[in-house]
């Protein structure tokens, strides 16, 4: 197939899709095939570029196996006007030629012409809040799968899980990048690879699992003011070198042994500014957050307080994909390692697309894209999808003119600025009695 002939196809199928199209340019695509080295030569029923709409419907289509996806979408290259029944053989061999890294490419090339749409203009003193958590997926229980992801439990689990640590911005929820292996990698390890893509004039919120001198240190080094804040762990060892108030301190802490034998550049002592809370309402235990945000000047003590509770904005990202986007199936499809991988670049970039167009959505309604409904923005863009699929050349559908015209239908009343309470595990009772409460009936 001709280059001539390959643009004619892409162009045409792009045209269908008129909300990818009008954020992905089909010039990308190109080039994450190129840079990858993974364009099509021969002449295929599926070549290189379907393949990767294919790959993103995935993350949309959810109740349609993959191969219903390709023919609903009309996604197969005939030789004649005769329908033909395709083999799944074909897809699978498809996408193992495709591989993962042109998904990934796409998603960093995507992600760098909307990220001042995810950051938006609201900053914390001149920084954009970003945050960072991490989550699982279940993969099909292949052998392959199995040896390159593991087990949470392996006496006990039933499907090999793979193990994701994204950075989202809190202003939008859209995920700025991902890191993803098997569950054997921990958080921590997985976060290092992120610390190139935080932006500058940001300040990136974690949980205590990612507590390390030499993580933070070199987060905060990567780029102009890239700050970081995190909840303090139990048993901190660390000397006040300056109280600012008696919540409010600069403190210096010891770096470990163990981290300056692997990293021999880290110095003895670091420091930090810790602040301190009580936490349950007035009646609760005194807890705290440190930050590397030292001048209290600069970043009053009452605007840390207000700007700590925004770290739970990843987590309802995450929950927003995983039970409106994905319907609660979070077991993936491919059963091939670097098809699960290939997939989930798929499902992340489907669902930072749908993010960019809430934000648009939040310009014309002048709110929050938080205030957006994911779910009804959500089932717009599958029904234009799917009419787009069935031959709506280049029309944008009627129905989302008129989310654009009645945007104030999708408007959420504003979230609430923390909580009260501390989180806290639900207590299930269980199913039977314990063994000491039978013996002291007998």
């Amino acid at each position: 197939m001709s280059e001539h002939d390959m643009d004619f196809v892409v162009n045409a199928f792009s045209s269908e899709m008129s909300a990818f199209s009008r954020s992905i340019e089909p010039e990308w695509i190109h080039q994450a095939l190129a840079a990858c080295q993974k364009a099509s030569i021969r002449r295929r029923r599926l070549p290189a570029e379907q393949a990767v709409w294919l790959i993103l419907m995935m993350g949309l289509l959810r109740d349609l196996s993959i191969k219903d996806v390709c023919h609903h979408l009309d996604l197969v290259l005939q030789p004649d006007d005769a329908y033909r029944s395709l083999a799944p053989s074909v897809l699978t061999a498809a996408r193992r030629r495709l591989g993962e890294a042109p998904l990934r490419y796409l998603f960093h090339a995507c992600n760098e012409a909307w990220i001042p749409a995810a950051l938006g203009n609201d900053t914390f003193h001149g920084l954009h809040i970003l945050s960072v958590d991490g989550t699982l997926f279940r993969t099909p229980d292949s052998p392959e799968n199995a040896t390159a992801f593991g087990f949470i439990e392996p006496s006990t689990g039933a499907f090999p899980q793979l193990r994701m640590v994204g950075l989202m911005a809190t202003h939008s929820h859209m995920l700025l990048d991902a890191a993803f292996g098997g569950v054997a990698e921990g958080e921590l390890t997985l976060a290092h690879r992120l610390i190139s893509s935080a932006p500058d004039h940001t300040l990136t919120l974690f949980d205590r699992c990612y507590f390390s001198a030499a993580f933070f240190l070199e987060w905060q080094q990567a780029g102009t003011a890239t700050h970081w804040l995190t909840p303090v762990k139990s048993k901190l060892r660390y000397e006040v070198i300056e109280r600012y108030s008696d919540y409010d301190m600069l403190i210096e802490m010891p770096v470990s042994p163990q981290a300056r034998k692997a990293a021999p550049h880290l110095p003895a002592v670091w420091r930090a500014r810790m602040v301190s809370y009580i936490s349950g309402g007035g009646k609760g235990k005194i807890t705290g957050f440190l930050t590397s945000m030292t001048d209290p000047v600069a970043w009053p003590l009452e605007d840390l307080l207000r700007i700590y509770w925004t770290r739970w904005e990843v987590e309802l990202g995450y929950g927003e994909l995983k039970r409106r986007q994905l319907k609660g199936e979070v077991t993936l499809r491919s059963r091939f390692p670097e098809g699960v991988k290939q997939e989930l670049w798929g499902v992340l970039l489907s669902y930072n697309l749908l993010r960019k167009e809430m934000t648009d959505i939040a310009a014309e309604a002048g709110v929050a894209p938080t205030r957006i409904s994911f779910l009804a923005a959500l089932n717009i863009l599958v029904s234009q999808v799917r009419v787009c699929g069935k031959g709506a050349t280049g029309n944008i559908p009627k129905h989302l003119k008129a989310m654009r015209e009645n945007v104030k239908a999708f408007v959420l009343p504003e979230k609430r600025k923390h909580r009260r309470y501390d989180r806290a595990v639900l207590y299930i009772p269980p199913k039977y009695p314990f063994s000491y409460k039978l013996r002291e009936l007998k």
